[in-house]
C-alpha cells in the first residue's frame, strides 16, 4: 500500500500518529546546509556491499552510497534511478521476445570520486555477482542472464538465456546496485571477502560517501559532492550508528531527541504509543511483504561434524521428518504471538508471500489455529514418545530436543519463550539462544552464529522482498541457493530445502507472461515451501520506524530500502 494511505487498523493502535511523509515539505536548502543527520539502526551494519550480505541492515547502510539503474517507490512502482527511463516493450526497450532488456545511463553521471559512470560499470558488476567460486547473497538477481552486452559508453543490453517476462531482477532494487569497476576490479570469486577497504568504504553514486566506517558500530558519511542533484543532500554528514536495543532506538527519537530516525522498531505497540506521546517525533508505518518466520534446518547441525556441519551431506535426524515439522507448527498459536508483539501492526499469516493480493494464497489457513493435541498425536504417529515420564520425548534412545536461536530483541525472546512453552506441552525440549542481532545478520563468514550458517535446529527472523514481483524472492529456496562452505555461506536458501519439483516451477515461472498465469505459480510455490512445514510463518509485520517532528521529506518505503529517498530529506524548522 502507499506510505501515506494509513490502514484504519494501525492508526488506531499507533493512536495520533501520522505516517510517512505526513510533515509538510518546505523549502529545501543547499547541499549540507542542514548540518548532521542522525540515524539509528539497532541491527549494526557489518559491510557495505549488498552483494556480499543479504541482510536488510547491510543493504539499507549501502543505499546512501550505492544506487541501482531503478528502483521501487513508496507504492511499490519501478521508477528510474541511474537510469534514463525504465525500459519496456511500449518504449522499445525490451524486445518482443522478452529475452533482452536495454538500459541507457542518465547523461553526465559521476561516481563520488569524480569519474564517469559508464556502461562498463554495468556490466562488470554483473560479472562481480556471477563470478565462478565466489558467493554472491544477491546472485537470484541475475538468474538466467546470458550477458550483459555494452552497446555505447551510456548503454547495456542485458540478455537473458530464454524469454523473461519479469525482466527488472538485474540492476533493479537497493539490493543490486552498480560497483565501479576500477575499484572492485581485483575482488572477483573468491577474492571479493577480501577487499576490505572496497566492501567498507565503496564509491558510489548516490547522495553520500562513506568518510567512517567501523562494523558493528557506526558508519559516518558526507555528502557526496559529485551528487547529480546540485542542492541535495540537505545534509552535509549523515551518522548511521548501530547496536543497541529497538527500545533504545524508539527513546532516542520519540522521547529524548537525540536521534532523527530510528529503523525498524519491533516493540509492543504501547510501548511505542507511550513514548510518541512526548511529540519529540512521529511513527511512521506501512504494510509491505514483511513475514517474521521459523526456518526449519534440513542439515544436521552437530559440531562433530566439522566443516560438514549444516550441509546437505548430512540430512537433519529429526527435522527431516515432515511429521515433526507439522507438529511444530500446529502447536504455535499466532494469533497470541502477533498480539503480544505487534497489536494491529501485525497480521497473523499462513504465507511467506502475504502481498500483493493477487500473489497471496488462500491454501493454508489451518495454521491460524493452534492444535496441540493433533501435534501430541502427530508426533505420537511418528515413534516419539515420553517412556520415562520426564516430559520430554524421545525415540531410540535420542531426546526430542531442538535449539532454538535468534537475533537479540524483546519481543523475539518473548516469542521464543512462549514458543518454548507451547512445544514443552507437546513433549519437544527447546534450548533457548539469542544472538546480537549485529553479529546474527552479518556477513562474516568466519562467524559461527550468521543466520546463513545456520548451527541451530530452528531459527526466527523476518524476511521481505523488494518490488511487488516476488519471482526472485521465491528462487531463493531453490536447491543451488543452499548456504555452504563453497560459496562462502551466502546462499540465500537458509533452511537447505531441496525440492527439484520447487525448481522447476521457478524456471517456469521466470518464462511465463501472463500475470494470471505468474501469480497462479507464485501461490504454488509458495504452497510448496509452507505446506511441506519447511518454513513456518507467523506473523505479517507492518513496518514502524520513528522520525523526529522537524525531519522533513520521509517517505516509509516497504518494497525497497528504507533509506530511498534521503536525497530530499530535509529539516522542516519546526
Amino acid at each position: 500500500m502507499p506510505a501515506r494511505a494509513c490502514p484504519q487498523s494501525l492508526c488506531a493502535v499507533l493512536l495520533f500518529l501520522a505516517l510517512a511523509g505526513g510533515v509538510p515539505l518546505t523549502a529545501q536548502a543547499g547541499r549540507g546546509e542542514d548540518g548532521i543527520l542522525r540515524i539509528l539502526y539497532w541491527q549494526a551494519p557489518s559491510i557495505l556491499n549488498p552483494y556480499l550480505s543479504g541482510g536488510t541492515k547491510d543493504i539499507e547502510a549501502a543505499s546512501l552510497v550505492l544506487e541501482p539503474l531503478a528502483r521501487f517507490d513508496e507504492t511499490g512502482r519501478i521508477v528510474p534511478w541511474l537510469a534514463e527511463t525504465v525500459p519496456t516493450q511500449e518504449n522499445g526497450g525490451i524486445n518482443a521476445d522478452r529475452t533482452r532488456i536495454t538500459w541507457r545511463l542518465r547523461d553526465g553521471l559521476k561516481w563520488s570520486d569524480g569519474s564517469p559512470v559508464t556502461a562498463e560499470d554495468i556490466r562488470f558488476t554483473w560479472r562481480y555477482c556471477t563470478a565462478e567460486g565466489g558467493g554472491c547473497a544477491q546472485a537470484e538477481k541475475f538468474a538466467g542472464v546470458a550477458d550483459v552486452s555494452v552497446v555505447d559508453p551510456r548503454t547495456v543490453t542485458v540478455i537473458f538465456d530464454a524469454p523473461r517476462p519479469y525482466p527488472y531482477g538485474p540492476f533493479v532494487g537497493a539490493a543490486a546496485p552498480i560497483l565501479q569497476k576500477a575499484q572492485f576490479t581485483g575482488c572477483l570469486g573468491p577474492r571479493a571477502p577480501g577487499c576490505t577497504e572496497a566492501n567498507f568504504a565503496p564509491v558510489g553514486t548516490g547522495p553520500f560517501t562513506v568518510a567512517e566506517f567501523r562494523p558493528n558500530d557506526v558508519v559516518r558519511y558526507l555528502a557526496n559532492p559529485h551528487y547529480r542533484e546540485p542542492a541535495k543532500p540537505a545534509f552535509g554528514e549523515a551518522v548511521l550508528k548501530g547496536g543497541g536495543g529497538a527500545a533504545a532506538a524508539a527513546r532516542a527519537v520519540l522521547e529524548t531527541g537525540e536521534f532523527d530516525y530510528a529503523w525498524n522498531l519491533q516493540l509492543a505497540p504501547d510501548v511505542l504509543g507511550a513514548m510518541a506521546a512526548s511529540g519529540r517525533g512521529r511513527l511512521v508505518s506501512a504494510f509491505g511483504t514483511m513475514v517474521e518466520r521459523i526456518v526449519i534446518n534440513f542439515t544436521d547441525p552437530d559440531p562433530a561434524l566439522g566443516d560438514a556441519r549444516s550441509t546437505r551431506a548430512h540430512p537433519h535426524p529429526v527435522l527431516s521428518d515432515r511429521r515433526v515439522r507439522r507438529a511444530l507448527s500446529m502447536a504455535i498459536d499466532r494469533a497470541i504471538l502477533t498480539e503480544i508483539g505487534y497489536g494491529r501492526a501485525g497480521r497473523v499469516t499462513c504465507n511467506l508471500v502475504p502481498a500483493p493480493e493477487i500473489y497471496a494464497s488462500d491454501s493454508n489457513r489451518a495454521c491460524r489455529e493452534q492444535d496441540l493435541a493433533g501435534a501430541a498425536a502427530l508426533l505420537e504417529k511418528a515413534g516419539w514418545t515420553d517412556s520415562d515420564g520426564d516430559g520430554t520425548r524421545e525415540r531410540n534412545g535420542r531426546e526430542l530436543r531442538l535449539t532454538f536461536q535468534t537475533s537479540t530483541n524483546a519481543v523475539r525472546q518473548d516469542f521464543q519463550a512462549v514458543i518454548k512453552q507451547w512445544w514443552r506441552t507437546i513433549g519437544v525440549e527447546t534450548d533457548l539462544r539469542n544472538i546480537d542481532a549485529s553479529v546474527f545478520f552479518g556477513s562474516d563468514p568466519g562467524s559461527p552464529d550468521t543466520f546463513q550458517k545456520f548451527f541451530a535446529d530452528v531459527q526466527m527472523f523476518a524476511g521481505t522482498f523488494d518490488g511487488t514481483d516476488p519471482q526472485a524472492y521465491l528462487a531463493n529456496w531453490t536447491c543451488d541457493e543452499a548456504p555452504q562452505p563453497g560459496n562462502q555461506w551466502q546462499g540465500s536458501n537458509i533452511g537447505r530445502w531441496c525440492d527439484p519439483e520447487y525448481d522447476a516451477l521457478v524456471a517456469e515461472m521466470a518464462g511465463t507472461a501472463r500475470i494470471e498465469e505468474r501469480a497462479a505459480l507464485a501461490r504454488r510455490l509458495n504452497d510448496m515451501i509452507v505446506q511441506d512445514h519447511a518454513v513456518l510463518p507467523l506473523v505479517d509485520r507492518g513496518r514502524v520506524s520513528a522520525v523526529a517532528a522537524d525531519l522533513g521529506g520521509v517517505r516509509l518505503n516497504t518494497w525497497d530500502s528504507e533509506l530511498w529517498n534521503i536525497a530530499d530529506w530535509h529539516r522542516t524548522g519546526e
